[in-house]
């Protein structure tokens, strides 16, 4: 299963997209049945699933992974891990982006992302790589959130 997952991540970056994501499920699933869900192979696997979901914009199974993964890694890591704070990031992302995204979904991804982006540099500091990132993926929630506020306002009048 590592190695296989490595495979699935080495297509990732290759753009073979729907090989990795085929790859990284089967991971998951086996970690899962060999494993149980609190192990930490089992959730990175999740992350690793839930990623690849993301960037092929299959977010409701992506949100529906992390919906039941996100609690598990935050009880077995505490919240200021950073594969829990991944998680969350990943959930909230496919929130915003999500084309169908209700009012109350942008919300709670600006909800998510404003906790995570402080976590984040509270934790790793402001050098670190993810930390501009995560103020991106903050910034982008909160622009479409603005966008939707705007749009909904002005079709009222």
């Amino acid at each position: 299963l590592v190695t296989q997952g490595n495979l699935a991540n080495t297509y990732a970056e290759l753009g073979r997209h729907e090989d990795s994501l085929r790859m990284s499920r089967d991971v998951y699933s086996g970690n899962l049945r060999l494993e149980g869900a609190e192990a930490e192979e089992t959730l990175r696997a999740a992350n690793n699933y839930a990623w690849g979901l993301f960037n092929l914009r299959h977010f409701d199974e992506a949100k529906a992974l992390m919906r039941k993964m996100m609690p598990v890694a935050r009880r077995v890591f505490g919240e200021s891990d950073a594969l829990a704070l991944k998680m969350r990031w990943i959930y909230a992302a496919a929130l915003y982006l999500d084309t169908s995204a209700t009012l109350g979904d942008l919300r709670e991804s600006v909800e998510i992302l404003e906790s995570v982006a402080n976590s984040w540099k509270r934790i790793f500091g402001p050098a670190h790589p993810e930390t501009p990132k995560a103020q991106d993926a903050l910034k982008y929630a909160r622009e479409a959130l603005a966008e939707r506020l705007a749009a909904s306002v002005g079709s009222a009048s």
